[in-house]
């Protein structure tokens, strides 16, 4: 299967990709890139003048719930809402139930990405048995079956010593360590961010430093084992200056940042809409204005949604009692552009290499995954920059409802997705039928 994506603006600072250019996709791979390229007479032609044409854009942080919370979020459920919303790969969170920490599991999560979801999944496994932070998972083993990465997300790696172990594997298995970075004694029964507001409130915060603490720890034993340490959704200042005085030695660290910790600010707690509450919290202004900074000058390496669907009747509750988490793998790529890139916050070629080049590094996926080179994996997001769209939540097919985006009003909007050459989605449709495909894997 041979076509043409026509006309359309190109953007790939990675490959030094820019201006008005043809893409020319054979099957899975990307045949040629250039200007006014001329198909032959058995090539289809889809024109996307005006628009945006990316590589596909990659979440590195995703919850998909399965196996075992399937009320919340499955496989299929949160594939086809990330196709929606122009995410043509995903990395999944091992924080299910049971757990993603053997062999067998990683096999089921696989085995369902293929049979279900038009995004490709990548499995992160447990850095520790269970997520109990007491025992090593079998990391060379997971790594083999295919898992892209570790991770106790939703919960930290509390012992220095068991962290400074798996980096220690890390840098020998070719993957990161990614941390929840939270001090876990400092936030027990905590529910927003520690300061003002939540004074006010009456509730319990967590205080910046529970985190700062761990991610100083972490930047300090990637330094010394020479592991990569990945800090998960950094949300205060004095966390971006930690990873910054970290690269600047030269010690193995990146970072991601969250679309609502660029967006949000724990100011929303007074309303004490649930779709807010989220771990790490809601933050103060100045926070968010030094993440954003961090993102601009490459402090922060990655944009993600940290994609944490629940049911309406896990939010519809007490605050305090509500679980941590947004919906948001299906906004992430039309917020990054509307209030970002729009209104001048971030540079288009920096928010593209946030959203593709720097996760494909950072999960170290194979060559191919991230740009548009000729022989790169043809997975392309097409947006278009001018068309009005306003957030549904009941329109994306993620069974998470919970986010605070409804009815929000954003310039921008995916009009294809196209995962390994095939259109997957157009103008926030799944394409049916599609083929059901064969992951890569990154054995060793």
């Amino acid at each position: 299967m041979r076509w043409l994506l026509k006309g359309g603006e190109v953007l790939d600072p990675g490959a030094g990709l820019t201006g008005r250019l043809d893409v020319l996709i054979e099957d899975d791979r990307i045949l040629d890139i250039g200007s006014d390229l001329r198909p032959s007479d058995d090539t289809g032609v889809e024109d996307v003048s005006g628009c945006l044409v990316m590589p596909g854009a990659i979440d590195m942080h995703v919850h998909l719930r399965q196996p075992g919370q399937d009320d919340k979020e499955t496989i299929r459920t949160g594939g086809r809402s990330a196709v929606q919303g122009g995410v043509t790969a995903v990395a999944c969170m091992p924080n299910t139930s049971p757990p993603v920490d053997n062999e067998a599991t990683v096999a089921f999560v696989l085995r369902k990405a293929r049979e279900a979801s038009p995004a490709e999944v990548f499995p992160i496994a447990c850095v520790t048995i269970g997520q109990k932070g007491t025992q090593l998972s079998e990391m060379w083993t997971l790594r083999q079956a295919g898992v892209v990465g570790f991770s106790d997300d939703g919960k930290p790696v509390a012992s220095a010593e068991i962290m400074r172990r798996a980096l220690e594997y890390s840098r020998m298995l070719g993957c990161a360590v990614m941390d929840h970075c939270e001090e876990p004694t400092m936030t027990q029964g905590a529910c927003m961010n520690e300061g003002y507001t939540s004074t006010v409130l009456g509730l319990r915060g967590m205080p910046s430093v529970a985190e700062e603490i761990m991610v100083a720890r972490d930047c300090m034993l990637a330094e010394m084992t020479g592991g990569h340490a990945h800090i998960c959704h950094v949300s205060t200042a004095r966390s971006v200056d930690l990873v910054r005085q970290a690269k600047a030695r030269g010690a193995m660290v990146t970072a991601e940042v969250t679309i609502h910790h660029l967006l949000l600010n724990d100011d929303l707690i007074r309303s004490f809409d649930t779709h807010c509450k989220v771990n790490p919290p809601l933050r103060t202004d100045a926070d968010l204005e030094a993440c954003l900074a961090g993102l601009v000058d490459g402090t922060i390496d990655c944009l993600v949604s940290d994609h944490a669907p629940h049911t309406r009747e896990d939010k519809e509750v007490e605050f305090d009692h509500a679980p941590f988490g947004i919906s948001g793998v299906q906004t992430l790529v039309p917020l990054t552009f509307s209030e970002l890139v729009r209104k001048g916050h971030l540079s288009a070629p920096a928010a593209v290499q946030a959203l593709t080049a720097s996760p494909a590094r950072i999960l170290a996926l194979p060559d191919g995954y991230g740009s548009l080179r000729k022989g790169s994996v043809a997975n392309v997001t097409v947006l278009d920059l001018k068309r009005p769209l306003v957030v549904d939540m009941n329109g994306y097919e993620t069974k998470g409802k919970n986010a605070p985006y409804q009815g929000m009003a954003l310039m921008g909007s995916s009009t294809l997705t196209v995962v390994r050459g095939r259109v997957v989605a157009r103008d926030g449709v799944v394409i049916e039928p599609w083929t059901p495909i064969a992951l890569e894997t990154t054995r060793r």
